[in-house]
């Protein structure tokens, strides 16, 4: 990963990240080639030194089946979109502004571990559902389908495991803008109306430096490729 010091997030934010995530990309190279699926992960803190990330795949799916060639990768993507230059007030200023993307990422790499255990997944499953769960109004628990239903659907599936080895993260948040363009950007994303808009804006927020003891701004990172 292209990584720019001033877009490297802190420990707190890529524990959120990685938390906070929903579906992402599990990739691995095997002796088939390059093999990719988009599977809903639950950040396990306590395994390993690093933590896991833990799913479950069809069991129809032969990427469980086929070795792995080195480690695993786990894309996990938080809030992005598109940044129009008409947001940067220095537009009005000079016009040398572009557009760009802002974004939120982590690659998360490990080793795979495949759990063919109907209580391991079961208990995995259930965790899952229930963090997804806690918003809604009436929960939906897996106790509600039938006990033999389940256990159907339990023996379709696999149970999917990268035991964190290293986390590369980025929070390309307009932090090599200065803070007016930040503003604008926070600013157009909110008037755009769309729903991700929000979480990203929240999250430029969240990044945004803080102004200088005695006023004024800090002062802004010196721009370079994005």
């Amino acid at each position: 990963m292209y990584l720019p010091e001033h877009f490297v997030p802190d420990e707190a934010a890529v524990r959120d990240l990685l938390t906070g995530s929903g579906a992402s990309d599990l990739i691995t190279m095997t002796p088939q080639g390059l093999l990719a699926t988009l599977l809903p992960f639950d950040h396990d803190p306590d395994t390993g030194e690093h933590g896991a990330l833990v799913g479950h795949m069809a069991r129809a799916n032969d990427q469980w089946r086929q070795p792995v060639q080195g480690e695993a990768l786990v894309i996990v993507r938080g809030p992005d979109g598109y940044v129009t230059p008409s947001w940067y007030a220095t537009k009005a200023e000079h016009h040398r502004v572009v557009p760009t993307w802002n974004y939120v990422t982590a690659h998360v790499y490990g080793r795979l571990v495949v759990h063919d255990d109907p209580a391991w997944i079961a208990a995995r499953i259930r965790r899952l559902t229930d963090r997804h769960e806690a918003d809604g109004a009436e929960p939906w628990s897996v106790d509600q389908a039938p006990a033999k239903f389940i256990e159907g659907r339990l023996r379709a599936v696999v149970g999917i495991e990268v035991v964190i080895s290293r986390v590369e993260a980025k929070s390309k948040l307009s932090q090599n803008q200065p803070r007016e363009n930040v503003e604008g950007v926070t600013a157009g994303l909110g008037a755009r109306g769309r729903a991700a808009d929000e979480a990203l804006a929240a999250a430029m927020r969240a990044h945004t430096r803080p102004p200088k003891p005695g006023g004024g701004t800090a002062p802004a990172v010196p721009k370079v490729a994005e």
